[in-house]
């Protein structure tokens, strides 16, 4: 694994290819702080351990629960609600990105697709969040005690 670098943003990759796996760590790893997993339970053992700022999530996952039962659980805990995910998978129908959105993905991509949209769509998302917490931030009244 590459060192981690306090500049780059910290991204989760849950996809149980290893192939793609490889091929996502290999693009992606010069621009974020990299972990990646194939299953439920490598995605809870690094959400507990590191806080993220964005997580590609595939919907066919080792364990017992898929993707999407993942993003539900993310999504519904205040902890992590805010954290941008994108579902990235083989699953093309129209039914499909439905569930993913319902599910509360911020965005669907079908496999495959241009890594470079991929990537656009992944620090358009990061920035958006961290313009909103500095919009927060400035919309807040301050006390001086």
């Amino acid at each position: 694994m590459v060192k981690q670098s306090d500049d780059k943003p910290n991204l989760l990759i849950i996809e149980d290819d290893y192939d793609n796996q490889k091929f996502l760590y290999t693009f992606m790893q010069r621009y974020f702080n990299l972990d990646i997993g194939d299953s439920e339970e490598k995605f809870y053992h690094f959400l507990s351990t590191k806080q993220y700022d964005a997580i590609i999530m595939d919907i066919s996952i080792k364990g017992n629960k898929n993707g999407l039962d993942l993003i539900k659980e993310l999504k519904s805990k205040n902890e992590t609600k805010n954290i941008p995910v994108v579902c990235y998978t083989a699953h093309a129908l129209s039914r499909d990105r439905i569930n993913a959105l319902e599910a509360g993905s911020d965005i669907y991509i079908s496999k495959p697709s241009d890594i470079y949209s991929l990537l656009r769509t992944l620090l358009n998302l990061i920035n958006q969040k961290k313009n909103k917490i500095s919009e927060d931030l400035s919309n807040t009244n301050f006390a001086i005690a």
